[in-house]
């Protein structure tokens, strides 16, 4: 999604699956995986992301329960995991429409009226007086620490 984007702004044509294959030239990863990923770009040149290919989307589907419970068992013996859980974190937000970042924007207006995107309104970004006071809730609990 990183170089996608940097094509997108930088106005680039990037052959993606020579770029992964490029992977096998000289590094540790020579993984038939590589071209897993090449044969991707092939069968659509504008994926936007590899999840969204039946193969990877069938990988991940198949194995999502044994990484889930592979997370699960790291953090109950206190093992950080974090790649697994920051990539697995990702993941559900990826297939999600909606998620606790939507939380997120509404508590980042009560505190520092940033606004929030109405749902019913796509585009439509309102803020809303949480306190009745017509000021941030920040700056009125910095007020109340004075």
């Amino acid at each position: 999604m990183l170089m996608t984007q940097a094509a997108k702004e930088f106005g680039w044509t990037l052959n993606y699956g020579g770029i992964a294959l490029m992977w096998r030239g000289g590094c540790i990863i020579r993984s038939v995986f590589l071209g897993n990923i090449k044969e991707a770009y092939d069968n659509n040149s504008e994926l936007e992301n590899l999840l969204l290919d039946d193969f990877f989307k069938n990988a991940i589907q198949k194995c999502q329960d044994g990484w889930r419970k592979v997370i699960a068992t790291a953090v109950t013996l206190g093992i950080p995991v974090p790649a697994f859980s920051s990539a697995l974190a990702f993941y559900d937000g990826f297939r999600s429409e909606r998620l606790p970042a939507n939380l997120i924007q509404a508590q980042r207006d009560y505190f520092g009226a940033h606004t929030y995107e109405l749902l019913d309104k796509p585009k439509t970004f309102v803020h809303t007086d949480w306190t009745g006071q017509r000021r941030s809730c920040f700056l009125h609990y910095l007020q109340c620490l004075v």
